[in-house]
């Protein structure tokens, strides 16, 4: 199939919803592949060296399915609004099911996350990894190694959070500027303490989120714009997911 147009993809997706046509759902599909794509170049980092990319695009395509089936066209959403991020969170929740991260990484997440927060209130700054290292009785090295591994684990832990709200919200606000939903005001609300929370990094930080979760890029890719290793990409992204989700879980808290 050609490329299509936008207004040509919803010429497709509205024939459908009109007709019940399996045959037109399936040039619907083929249409919004790019969604599919996206879903699965963006969590590749997740799951890379633990799964199968066919099974992960082929649980992004049966979302996309369930998406055009589900969406209703009297909503003020764009469809690829709408199925995009239906289809990431049913890629995140198969990352969840398989069970991919070893139960030492889960317990070490679980461990740094708490080590990190009561040293965070202690010191009221970021604690250092040696003061990590102390207070979780690891050798730094050792410390310095499992975040490393952490890495898909703090990613998905974050992108479960982030997702957590229902986003069947409109696109855009009605004709007098007000959002039609509290669930939109919730969504522009969130997405505007992310950006604050994003702008509470560092600059290798904020870069290294930038480069992963804007421009797609592979961690050994990042590693090899800031002249570093994968293993030390990794550490950056983990401190970086820990500080947001830390910043998020306190908005989350008070809403």
């Amino acid at each position: 199939m050609s490329e299509l147009s936008s207004e040509q993809k919803s010429e497709l997706l509205l024939r459908y919803k009109s007709t019940g046509n399996k045959a037109l759902r399936n040039e619907v599909v083929l249409a919004y592949m790019n969604i599919v794509k996206y879903a699965a170049v963006s969590t590749r980092n997740m799951y890379l060296k633990y799964a199968d990319t066919d099974d992960i695009i082929n649980e992004a395509v049966i979302a996309l399915m369930n998406s055009i089936d589900s969406y209703d066209t009297g909503k003020n959403v764009k469809f690829e609004t709408y199925a995009s991020i239906k289809v990431r969170g049913a890629v995140i929740d198969y990352i969840r099911k398989q069970d991919i991260i070893p139960r030492n990484i889960r317990r070490f997440v679980r461990e740094y996350d708490i080590a990190y927060s009561e040293l965070f209130n202690k010191l009221d700054r970021e604690p250092t990894p040696a003061e990590l290292a102390d207070f979780m009785k690891l050798p730094v090295g050792k410390l310095e190694s499992y975040s490393a591994q952490a890495s898909a684990a703090h990613m998905l832990s974050f992108e479960e959070m982030v997702s957590s709200v229902d986003f069947d919200i409109p696109d855009e606000p009605s004709a007098d500027g007000v959002w039609s939903s509290e669930a939109g005001i919730y969504h522009r609300e969130k997405i505007e303490y992310l950006a604050k929370a994003v702008e509470s990094l560092t600059e290798r930080e904020r870069l290294v989120v930038t480069l992963y979760y804007y421009e797609q890029l592979r961690l050994s890719d990042i590693g090899r714009v800031l002249e570093v290793s994968e293993s030390r990409v990794s550490q950056i992204h983990s401190g970086a997911v820990i500080k947001l989700k830390r910043y998020m879980s306190d908005y989350m808290n008070s809403v």
